[in-house]
């Protein structure tokens, strides 16, 4: 069994802190939920499959985190994770995606996450394996006596960097894909699947053709074709099952999409659809086994988290049976001016730091004292009052807006400091601010 990392919620919660402000409650439940997937596999066996994952339901307006939360949740667990809308699916006998197929999403993640892994532990032997081939393709058989020699000095000069304008032909496997498309639906969306990989796997299916590139392409090309002989495809897929099944994460965003106000009573129109989308997502979260190309998929222990902003609908508005199955709800508060002000400046990716960065590669220094941070953060939260409250994605729009000129003439301002204070926020924003109409559109 794939075991989960040993993180005990306090560190969890600490890591996450370093990237969402806030939410402490959200934080506190994840962890939990985390924490409890490390208990469960130091439970009697007998125990242990009964213990099923504490599924939950994040309440919150949009931009408040929810996403970011179950994203960073899922890197902490190096667990398998994938995000759906639920509006985006429908009920088996309408057009459109069936819910079993994030399932087959997950194990592809879940494969990709693997495989991603083990060409990491590989690197360092595919690395001299792709060199012994550049050696090849850059010295031709030949009857020279000192053969040796010059590969060896072919080997320091590649090393060097002394070849790297040297261009050369590598073998490279494309697919054939061809025009042909294999439509499927619900059912036999899965045959679709395994249909086209069966396709390809065919002789014809597969080509190798040269390609001429620099010995920098080349090396990359041919690491990757050696890591791939190396990694063990069964050995990927036999991982991924087990962490899929014991570790993957699958986050439902806009859950409340599918809920119906009232309940659902309705008997007509999208009502229909929507109970119908929750009646497919109960065995889902329950519990049932899933066929993908890989295998069958068993969902008892995959953790789902719902998130939504519930305006409408609200969570009692969901079938009682799927209610059931998110023991854990909390709500996320609204985002305050202080929380952006913060957000502009503590996660460890914090957009004045992105900004910063990404100026710098044209040589200009951007600065944020804390004045300009304060002007920022009052900006965003006063169109969010004014207009619709999208949280902390207004603070994108705002220094979008803000930094427009300065993006755009970076390369003639090299060498300068550019420093965002509130007398630059105010004088670049406040005429914008001042045309409600104009604002609504802009910011």
């Amino acid at each position: 069994m794939a075991e989960p990392r040993d993180l005990t919620p306090s560190e969890i919660v600490s890591e996450l802190d370093r990237y969402i402000v806030g939410q402490a409650a959200a934080k506190r439940a994840v962890a939990i939920a985390l924490r409890n997937r490390w208990r469960r596999f130091r439970v009697a066996p007998e125990l242990r499959d009964e213990v099923m994952p504490k599924n939950i339901i994040l309440v919150g307006p949009t931009g408040v985190g929810k996403t970011e939360i179950a994203r960073r949740l899922a890197k902490l667990a190096s667990a398998p994770f994938l995000k759906v809308e639920a509006s985006k699916f429908t009920e088996v006998g309408y057009v459109g995606r069936d819910v079993d197929s994030m399932i087959r999403d997950l194990m592809e993640q879940g494969v990709q996450l693997v495989r991603e892994e083990q060409h990491k532990a590989v690197a360092e032997r595919a690395g001299e394996m792709a060199e012994e081939r550049l050696l090849d393709l850059l010295l031709p058989s030949s009857g020279s006596t000192d053969r040796a020699a010059t590969r060896e000095k072919l080997r320091g000069m590649l090393r060097a960097g002394g070849l790297e304008e040297r261009s050369i032909e590598v073998d490279v496997q494309e697919r054939a894909t061809g025009n042909m498309q294999i439509f499927s639906n619900q059912g036999l969306e899965e045959m679709g699947i395994n249909l086209q990989e069966m396709l390809g796997n065919l002789p014809f299916g597969k080509r190798t053709k040269k390609r001429r590139m620099k010995v920098p392409e080349a090396r990359r090309v041919l690491e990757q074709q050696e890591a791939d002989k190396l990694v063990d495809d069964e050995t990927v897929i036999r991982t991924a099952l087990e962490r899929v099944q014991s570790n993957g994460i699958v986050f439902i965003d806009e859950i409340d999409k599918v809920a119906s106000a009232g309940g659902g009573t309705g008997t007509h129109g999208p009502d229909v659809s929507r109970g119908g989308v929750q009646r497919d997502l109960l065995p889902l979260v329950e519990g049932t086994t899933i066929n993908t190309k890989h295998g069958p998929v068993k969902t008892d222990h995959i953790l789902f988290i719902a998130a939504g902003a519930f305006h409408v609908a609200k969570v009692s508005d969901l079938l009682p049976e799927l209610q059931g199955r998110f023991p854990i709800r909390v709500e996320l508060e609204p985002l305050t001016q202080a929380d952006l002000s913060r957000i502009l400046t503590q996660p460890k990716n914090a957009l004045t730091r992105q900004y910063a960065a990404l100026l710098a590669t044209e040589g200009v220094e951007l600065v944020f004292d804390e004045s300009g941070i304060a002007e920022l953060a009052r900006v965003a939260a006063h169109m969010n009052e004014r207009t619709q409250n999208i949280g902390a994605r207004r603070l994108h729009t705002v220094l979008e807006k803000l930094l427009d000129e300065v993006s755009f003439a970076a390369d003639s301002l090299k060498e300068k400091v550019v420093r965002v204070d509130a007398g630059y926020v105010k004088s670049r924003l406040d005429p914008i601010l001042q045309d409600e109409d104009l604002s609504r559109y802009i910011l």
